[in-house]
């Protein structure tokens, strides 16, 4: 075969939610679209706010000479001046345009940290359930992957993560609110969360930077708001994508900014503006630069993705599933009825309702249900979500 066993391999552990989401497709054509609940794949539902589409409208309709060249790789000054000066109103930090990077999403992101931070061969610990693509990045540049499991209540265990620290570990991917779990970390634990890592740095005599994904950052419920990361740690990367707050996913638009803070500030900025350009990303994308810094203070309507919440976790809590709220995110979390979370999820394929397992996220005998689709949706769910678990009872 073509192509490299190691992707072969990844390919099929990486497949699930792609898998879940074709079966979808497949149960759909043959009983119409409407005879399927579909809760695998995390796409926003809600359409970009009016800022986002009026700053698209002008950048359209009124082109500047030049707009579609190349620019310098971290994004355009006017561009990385806007979003340090909103981070900077947030943090309360002297964040400079010099500190911003302006990203192909926060996968992008991600990776350019990655490949500045860490030299083959050192570790980055994750906490599971985590975004699966993780390990993925992680692998791209040769780095080894040490997971800490999340408490029951998917908080941090802060025993667990101590535990994963060592002489080798250069980052720690936090991701706050949390995908899968909707899960947002309190700012008291994010406190006791920078003071391990700054014990850890003095034991092991290394540096170890915190990088902070952010993707769902506005998207909690509640009154809730998430904590400033810089507040809890020095050595902090800040990622962010608007795929989900601006409803942009498809655009790959984001950045990430290096804190005030961060011991290796310069240097570390300059590595990612190298990365960024060698690892082919060379710029985020052009025009959508243009339209969400012009859109940085807006979002999707919060309360809409909260109504869906508290719907699906009636449907959830109706079958007699056990699961913690999320605050965050558009996920829950949901232990299944029996610790084969793989056999569940096919179970509910049988009343053609989709899941992803949680053992694609590290942590089985659970599944992962987006609740980001249609309140419809989620009502018809009902019937097949309560047959499944009396099936799964009768096994």
């Amino acid at each position: 075969m073509a192509i490299s066993k190691k992707i072969e391999a990844f390919m099929t552990r990486a497949s699930w939610i792609r898998r879940m989401f074709e079966e979808g497709q497949r149960l759909r054509a043959l009983h119409g679209p409407d005879a399927v609940c579909d809760f695998t794949l995390g796409n926003p539902l809600l359409e970009p706010p009016r800022a986002v589409q009026e700053a698209l409208q002008r950048a359209v309709n009124h082109p500047e000479p030049g707009m579609h060249r190349y620019m310098p790789n971290a994004g355009y000054p006017e561009c990385r001046r806007r979003v340090a000066e909103y981070v900077a109103a947030e943090s309360k930090l002297p964040v400079q345009p010099e500190d911003v990077l302006m990203t192909t999403g926060a996968g992008a992101g991600l990776n350019v940290a990655l490949r500045a931070l860490c030299d083959p061969g050192d570790e980055v610990v994750v906490i599971a359930p985590f975004f699966p693509e993780y390990a993925f990045y992680l692998d791209n540049h040769g780095l080894t992957m040490k997971t800490a499991a999340a408490a029951a209540n998917f908080d941090l265990d802060l025993a667990a993560l101590e535990a994963a620290l060592g002489p080798r570990t250069r980052a720690l991917i936090l991701n706050s609110p949390n995908n899968p779990t909707g899960r947002m970390y309190s700012a008291e634990r994010l406190r006791e969360l920078g003071e391990l890592l700054s014990r850890a740095e003095a034991k092991h005599g290394a540096p170890i930077t915190l990088l902070s994904d952010e993707p769902y950052r506005k998207l909690v419920y509640d009154g809730l708001r998430t904590p400033d990361i810089f507040a809890a740690y020095d050595n902090v990367v800040l990622v962010n994508s608007h795929s989900k707050d601006l409803g942009l996913a498809g655009e790959r638009i984001g950045w990430a900014v290096v804190s005030p803070r961060h011991r290796d500030r310069p240097a570390l900025r300059e590595a990612m503006v190298f990365t960024n350009r060698t690892l082919g990303f060379v710029n985020a994308p052009a025009l959508f630069q243009r339209v969400v810094s012009q859109a940085l203070d807006a979002s999707v309507d919060i309360a809409a993705y909260q109504d869906l919440r508290d719907r699906m976790c009636g449907v959830l809590r109706r079958a007699g599933l056990e699961f913690v709220v999320p605050q965050g995110a558009f996920y829950v979390f949901p232990r299944t009825p029996i610790p084969d979370d793989l056999t569940f999820v096919q179970m509910l394929v049988r009343h053609r309702v989709l899941a992803v397992p949680g053992s694609g996220f590290g942590r089985g005998g659970h599944m992962r249900v987006c609740f980001s689709v249609p309140s419809a949706e989620i009502e018809r769910s009902a019937e097949g979500f309560c047959r499944a678990v009396e099936e799964a009872q009768r096994a």
